[in-house]
């Protein structure tokens, strides 16, 4: 009998749309080859998923310079948007997306502020423990 995957777990810490795509690409691998994964939204990331803010544009890293920040924007167009890999990574596996309760508790910010793609709010001890023996990746 095989043992389970190791989940992949990542923190996402940014809200820019290089990173958020960057959180998306590594989901939807990990997914593809059969791997649960974990994302914990911290901070200015927990800010990108309010509803009616995920489709909008959330600039670059600073060191992205403004021909990075115009290359990040178009490249995140249709279905390479990070949100939509990240709905695909649900699609094709064990994807779950939650938010950290204290970012919610700082910003003031309820379950009904949060988009669709966020399963849960949960506290860090949750998070690691969901992490089990598997990678945590800070974005």
């Amino acid at each position: 009998m095989n043992e389970p995957e190791a989940p992949l777990s990542l923190i996402l810490f940014s809200g820019t749309d290089d990173r958020l795509g960057a959180a998306a690409i590594l989901a939807t691998g990990a997914a593809v080859m059969g791997r649960p994964v974990n994302v914990l939204l911290q901070y200015w990331a927990l800010d990108a998923f309010r509803k009616g803010q995920v489709g909008m544009f959330h600039g670059a890293a600073p060191e992205a310079g403004s021909r990075g920040a115009e290359l990040v924007r178009t490249s995140q167009a249709g279905e390479r948007h990070w949100s939509e890999l990240l709905r695909q990574a649900k699609d094709i596996g064990d994807v779950k997306i939650h938010v950290c309760a204290f970012s919610m508790e700082l910003f003031g910010m309820t379950r009904e502020d949060l988009d669709p793609l966020v399963d849960d709010i949960e506290g860090v001890a949750a998070f690691i423990a969901d992490a089990g023996t598997g990678p945590i990746t800070f974005i």
